[in-house]
């Protein structure tokens, strides 16, 4: 908000509301690791607001998307308009999926953790779209701009991410010895990190670099539009964290 142009600036609205969801995940999911030992019932409540908060952060990754790596001849398409809105119900059915998918109705581990991965994995590639068409040009064609070197940095870091919380290594590989350091959750979440870290860094690039040439100011979002988006999307978590709190009043205490 301090940039070139401030608040009045209407391409600054999606960067910060990316920011913003930049910010919420990791602190979601800290505040999770470290209050879920309370009883059975917080421990489902924080992982609650854990999923909601990455399916947030899915949903600003899509607002930064659209509004500064979309490709130039897709800029104003169908599917351009259509983009958020449909990240907007993906963020919606991701924070469902994944709440239910603690549900007694999933007993088994792997079970829910493969509803898991296809709650977070799906938008993810859907938000990934545009990207993997400029991917695909550069492989195509000569590729001159800067940014797509970071964008595949963040890419790699990002399917490293899924791979390890998928296929639990290395603790898979020699159990007992990865319970305190090593563990494949915290090299999940490491690789996370620097995976947003080199993505921010990609979608900043990008919006400066393409900042005079990519959406003409009639078409950017509005403030209105980008944090609309994300209040409606945090007010259908809420709901859905909310009932699914409530029903763990009927699940038995181990």
């Amino acid at each position: 908000l301090q940039g070139p142009g401030g608040r009045e600036d209407p391409h600054a609205w999606p960067l910060l509301a990316y920011l913003l969801t930049c910010c919420i995940y990791p602190l979601a999911s800290s505040c999770a690791h470290t209050f879920s030992t309370m009883s059975t019932r917080a421990r489902h409540i924080c992982y609650f607001f854990d999923y909601a908060a990455l399916s947030m952060y899915s949903l600003g990754s899509a607002l930064a998307y659209s509004a500064y790596i979309f490709p130039a001849e897709w800029v104003n398409s169908t599917f351009h308009h259509c983009y958020v809105p449909v990240a907007v119900f993906n963020t919606v059915i991701s924070t469902s999926l994944s709440c239910y998918s603690r549900n007694t109705e999933f007993p088994n581990r792997e079970t829910c953790a493969a509803g898991l991965q296809l709650a977070f994995v799906y938008p993810y590639l859907f938000d990934s779209i545009p990207l993997f068409y400029r991917f695909y040009l550069c492989a195509v064609e000569s590729c001159t701009e800067a940014a797509i070197l970071v964008h595949y940095k963040h890419t790699v870091f990002a399917f490293l991410t899924c791979f390890i919380f998928a296929s639990h290594l290395p603790e898979r590989l020699a159990p007992g010895h990865f319970d305190y350091i090593g563990h494949s959750h915290q090299v999940f979440h490491v690789c996370g990190i620097i995976s947003t870290h080199f993505q921010m860094e990609a979608i900043m690039m990008d919006m400066a670099e393409r900042h005079d040439r990519l959406l003409p100011t009639p078409l950017l979002p509005s403030s209105l539009q980008t944090l609309g988006s994300m209040g409606v999307c945090t007010a259908v978590s809420l709901a859905v964290i909310g009932l699914c709190s409530m029903s763990l009043r009927f699940m038995p205490e181990p």
